[in-house]
This record gives structure tokens, sequence and C-alpha cells, in this order.
């Protein structure tokens, strides 16, 4: 005792003082539980703003967890793109979707509808000017964002959160809103579902027009995506779907929406064996249950594979001119990959690469069927 104490430094004195500093701590803790206690019972009416796109919404859900965790008594509505309305409506926790049109008069109309909903808290994820300026318009006393939200959104904000760096993942940072609101860390970011069985019988009508009867494996395959400078190769593509298909993966299901008609088309043209095609098929919120029954996604970097990383299948992304680290496949069991180029990533929808989008070219077939044969040995792996 008296060896610890004078190796410490301190004698009676430095006690008293360890004393009063571990009661001020303790009555710290206490009042920051007392503010937590507080600000749970506070809110009881919540809207949370992330419109658009896919992928974002995906990256908003554990946030979604962390504020229904926090206030279970509270309403919360998400105000959404009207085209992604139909993924919100399975996202667990959300009580009401609020839809909008995407031009700035199907903003402006919902204001005084807002209005009236008496919102006492506005979380809002996209930080770009009209979002934030919403979110002022509609009354509510408090108004959360970040602190480097684009377009002057901050300016409409009364709480701004801190992004300390710019190389984390979107899920985390979105977290960084949760946590200043309150909410506790409980494990790993929670991506939570709720899928109707009417969804799950509408895919498997779907895919067993095609051939695809319940119990076989399958692999998702998702080629196109917003950018042109996302895409990897199409020949790329139908070279793999063949393969998988000579190996026994089972069937090659092309996803997509109306949109990405001619792009699936495109590499189904360069397929030597037959693929299904159900581009345009699906609603989107139909993708959760389509995606669950997949054994794997490859795809481009694209709203459908960050839903298929939340229903837990594999992921093989190709990734090009986008960061893996900010917007990649979120959790452990899926593979990025990408040609090691010193322009990668450039966040760009146009290639200025004296060797056009090479950063997607120099990533071969036979790398990625070389993944997805490991993911199947991983799979069939006794545990």
């Amino acid at each position: 005792m008296q060896r610890r104490a004078r190796a410490s430094g301190k004698g009676e004195k430095g006690k008293s003082h360890e004393i009063r500093g571990s009661c001020a701590s303790r009555l710290s803790r206490i009042s920051r539980q007392s503010r937590a206690a507080y600000m749970m019972e506070a809110y009881r009416h919540i809207l949370l703003i992330k419109p658009s796109s896919l992928g974002d919404i995906v990256h908003a859900m554990p946030t979604c967890v962390a504020i229904r965790r926090a206030y279970p008594e509270a309403q919360l509505t998400w105000l959404v793109k009207r085209e992604w309305a139909g993924l919100v409506e399975r996202i667990d926790g959300v009580d009401r979707v609020w839809q909008v049109e995407s031009t700035l008069t199907g903003w402006l109309s919902q204001v005084s509808l807002l209005r009236a909903e008496q919102f006492d808290l506005v979380v809002d994820l996209q930080g770009l000017f009209r979002s934030a300026a919403i979110g002022s318009l509609s009354g509510a006393p408090l108004r959360v964002g970040f602190a480097n939200g684009r377009e002057g959104s901050p300016w409409f904000y009364s709480k701004r959160v801190p992004v300390p760096q710019s190389e984390m993942h979107a899920v985390d940072r979105y977290l960084l809103v949760a946590k200043a609101l309150g909410a506790l860390e409980s494990g790993a970011p929670e991506f939570r579902f709720r899928i109707p069985q009417t969804d799950h019988e509408e895919v498997d009508r779907l895919l067993s027009q095609s051939g695809v009867t319940p119990g076989m494996s399958w692999v998702a395959m998702n080629v196109s995506a917003r950018w042109p400078t996302k895409r990897w190769p199409a020949e790329a593509f139908a070279e793999v779907a063949d393969r998988l298909q000579q190996e026994r993966f089972g069937a090659v299901v092309m996803i997509g929406g109306p949109a990405e008609r001619a792009d699936v088309a495109a590499v189904i043209s360069m397929m030597k064996s037959p693929a299904v095609d159900l581009t345009g098929a699906t609603a989107v919120g139909l993708l959760p249950a389509l995606l669950s029954k997949a054994s794997m996604l490859i795809t481009n970097d694209s709203g459908p594979m960050h839903i298929a990383a939340a229903v837990g299948t594999p992921v093989v992304a190709l990734f090009g001119p986008t960061s893996a680290v900010r917007t990649g496949p979120y959790g452990a069991g899926h593979t990025v990959l990408s040609g090691k180029v010193p322009c990668s990533p450039c966040f760009s929808r146009a290639c200025h690469n004296t060797t056009p989008l090479e950063c997607l070219r120099t990533v071969s077939a036979e790398q990625v069927l070389a993944v997805v044969r490991e993911q199947r040995t991983l799979r069939m792996a006794p545990r």
C-alpha cells in the first residue's frame, strides 16, 4: 500500500482530491444520463429527411434503428422521394413514409402539410440546401444535420454535428447524428427490413416463371449503374455469367430498373448461355426479398449492392471512380475489386484518363471468378 502511494506521489491530500474527482466524475455521468433520459422523453414526433438515393437510404437504416431505440415512443416519419418510397415502407422502425416529388414545386407543396404535423425534431441526413430548408420550414424547434453539409445547409440547423474525417463510411457518418441525439452504441450497426410474406411469394413466382424454383442456387448480377464511369465492361460481365453456369454455380439472374434494360440486353447478347432477365420486373420494394434469396450478387457500385449487403447476401463489387471506404458494401463477407490507378477514386461521371476507364478495365473476369469460387468454398466449409 505504502509503496503504491509513494510510487504514485499521492498522500492523504492526494487521496482527497482523488475521491472528490471520482465523485465529480460520477455526478457528471449521472448528469449525462439524466440529460439523455430527458432527451429520450422530449422527442415524440420525429422527421427523418433522407430523400435519395437508393444506396444512401440503405446507409441511413442503422441510424433509423438507433433513433428508434433511443426514442421508442416517438412517431418516426421518413421523408423520401416517391420513387424510393417502396423501399422505405419496408424499413423496420419507420411509422410513416412521407413521399415527395423530385421537383422544387413538389417539395414546396409539402411545407404547410409538414408544419401542420408539429414535428419537434428534424434529422436531415441529406445535407443539401433543399433538405435543410424544408426541415427549417417544417417549424420543428430542433433541426440536426452535419456541420460540413453542402450548399449552405448548416445555416438551417439548430444543432450541427461535426464529421471528424472525410474517409469514413457513410453508415458510420450518419450514425454520428444518432449519437449526437443521445442514442447509445449497441454493437454493430443494424439493417432491419420488415419484408412481407407477399414479397417473398411474388419473388418466388417471378423466379419460378423463369425456371428458378425455390431451393435452387442462383447468382444475381447487376450490370448497370447511374454513372457511365461506374460500369464494368459488358463483355466482362458476359464472360463471368457464362463461366458461372459452366462451373455450376446455378442460374444467373439479371436485375435492374426499367431504364437499365439496354445495358442488360447488351450483356445478354454477348453471352453463350441463357440468363434469367428480371430487369424492370421487380419494383424497388421487392429488392430486399429478391436479393435475400440470391447466393451472391456481382455488381457495379449501385443501390442494389447496398441492399444485398443489408440482407446478408455476399457481394462482389466492381469499383472505379468511387471510394469503397466511403460507400462500399458494408459489413463482413464482401469483396471489392478495383484497378490500381493513380486517378482513382476521382468521383467523376466522366473519365479523363488517357486510358478510358482503366480503373475498371484492368479488373479481369478471372479475378471476379476467383473471388466467387473462394466465396463458395467458404460457404461449403464445415463450421
